[in-house]
């Protein structure tokens, strides 16, 4: 039986999230950012998935989708775990203890979340490499009051610092992701790069003097 606790819906910021998917026998997750509530009656929300994201195929083909909303408790190896490897690579629950499902049959994340929402599909918006999904608010269930993992909380305090500038062998230069710290070597970074860990673009690196 689906519940609703609107204390869960007050968690919702602009931070870090897990999002959830299923197709057949097949789990996913991923980290995403934007994640707001857009109306009360009816409860609905959007999240905007990246198309590289392996879960964004499977929210897309299928319509379902659970939120994990993380908390300030949360430790880098949880976003690099969700955030930095493909699910077309790794099965990302693999090594999980316990397995948490809410009523759409969906994974959800027990630990290092205050909240989870699970959403059903119902209007898709094309935004070139992000797809918007705005869905009706099926379950939303309050796990406990520690503090939401807001974006800016997350590169203050748990996203790690770069490392000192080294040269390369090769002399090229080195320019590091604002968002993830991936470090690209070369003269420029080319205008179609996507970073490999977090999925931006050219205009988040900067050359590391």
């Amino acid at each position: 039986m689906n519940t609703h606790n609107q204390d869960a819906l007050f968690k919702l910021t602009y931070g870090l999230y897990v999002l959830t998917a299923r197709e057949g026998d097949k789990d996913n997750g991923c980290i995403i950012n934007v994640a707001p509530q857009l109306t009360d009656t009816p409860q609905q929300m959007l999240v905007s998935v990246n198309k590289q994201n392996y879960t964004h195929g499977m929210i897309a083909r299928t319509g379902l989708f659970n939120l994990s909303l993380l908390t300030e408790h949360t430790p880098m190896k949880v976003i690099q775990h969700f955030g930095f490897q493909s699910g077309k690579d790794v099965n990302k629950f693999a090594d999980c203890e316990v397995e948490m499902r809410s009523g759409n049959g969906l994974l959800y994340v027990p630990r290092y979340t205050n909240a989870y929402l699970s959403g059903k599909v119902n209007q898709t918006v094309d935004l070139g490499t992000h797809t918007l999904f705005i869905a009706e608010i099926t379950e939303s269930v309050l796990l406990n009051n520690d503090p939401s993992l807001t974006y800016d909380y997350y590169h203050r305090n748990i996203k790690p610092k770069p490392e000192a500038p080294v040269a390369s062998v090769e002399g090229n230069k080195r320019w590091v992701c604002q968002t993830c710290g991936y470090v690209y070597e070369g003269d420029e970074v080319p205008d179609d790069f996507v970073c490999p860990w977090c999925k931006h673009g050219k205009s988040d690196f900067k050359l590391m003097e």
